[in-house]
């Protein structure tokens, strides 16, 4: 790989508290290997004469619609470190002939370096597109970075089962619950914030806040305030999510709020769209966000670049 290839490659690393054999048959074994990494969907290795011989193998990747993306591979394992088996390496070649395909071809490996009662487990790799400069163009801009997270991140959930013993299943059904949430939640701030309060405060809300006599002479400029506190509240939300007094915060405020209005206006009760109708589907999306916010893959965890040595 040259120096102007190896600037564009891809790089993950990691380090996994566990020993080199369990974590080459968590990664080698197809499987296992589909159940983490979230670039396949599919694993087949075909048969060979002798365990010397090239590992041939079939991809499939679903990406969604009804669509999959296939391809071959091969991949050759050795050890770096003949003598004290230290150090293990997988090399891997991969192709797909599919035209829907933006990758037709690539390279890379897999390293495996034990350090004490860790594992160093670190990988790079790099590929052809097709589509002439287009395809160059989208791979730069978009797909490049969403494949580099999707190996960090899956990198991630490898090492959340080899240490806390969590099937990845389970960690991406706890990811899929809470960024649903979060994201559920953040809309409906979002809205909240933006449409009746500074869009169209003729609606409702600013009667509402003349009606609680609160902020008598001055209730369109609190609409406002309150308006774009609650859009800050939707940005802190989604850039704070994983610490745990932001659920504080949320649900502070999803209380405070409408005991506020209804303490002022009982009569709002009566409406169809009232507070309790609101503010309790939002209360219900900031509990399961918060139930399911620790132990969370996270692709930053893992280094994008090599260290550099002193």
């Amino acid at each position: 790989m040259s120096n102007k290839r190896r600037d564009r490659s891809i790089y993950v690393e990691t380090t996994i508290r566990t020993d080199l054999d369990t974590l080459w048959n968590y990664t080698q074994i197809p499987s296992k290997h589909v159940q983490w990494d979230m670039r396949f969907t599919a694993i087949e290795y075909l048969p060979r004469r002798s365990e010397e011989e090239i590992q041939r193998f079939h991809y499939q990747t679903r990406i969604g619609f009804g669509l999959a993306i296939a391809g071959t591979g091969a991949t050759r394992a050795g050890w770096l470190e003949k003598e004290e088996r230290q150090s293990r390496l997988s090399t891997l070649s991969f192709s797909s002939e599919q035209k829907l395909s933006l990758i037709s071809k690539g390279r890379g490996y897999w390293q495996y370096t034990e350090r004490g009662e860790d594992v160093i487990f670190l990988t790079r790799y790099d590929y052809k597109t097709r589509f002439g400069a287009a395809g160059k163009a989208f791979d730069r801009l978009l797909f490049r970075p969403l494949f580099g997270w999707a190996t960090a991140w899956s990198f991630d959930v490898l090492k959340i089962w080899l240490e806390q013993h969590i099937p990845p299943a389970a960690t991406i059904q706890r990811a899929l619950i809470h960024y649903v949430s979060l994201a559920l939640l953040a809309v409906l701030w979002l809205y909240q914030g933006i449409v009746p309060k500074l869009l169209y405060p003729e609606t409702g809300e600013l009667a509402q806040l003349q009606a609680s006599g609160l902020f008598s002479g001055w209730e369109e400029q609190a609409l406002v305030f309150l308006g774009l506190g609650e859009v800050a509240l939707a940005i802190i939300w989604v850039v704070f999510h994983r610490f745990s007094m932001i659920y504080c915060l949320q649900l502070t405020m999803l209380l405070l709020l409408p005991t506020i209005a209804l303490a002022n206006s009982p009569e709002l009760l009566q409406a169809s769209y009232n507070p309790a109708t609101i503010t309790l589907p939002m209360i219900g999306l900031c509990f399961a966000a918060w139930r399911t916010f620790n132990g969370l893959p996270d692709a930053s965890r893992g280094l994008r670049k090599p260290k550099v040595k002193a």
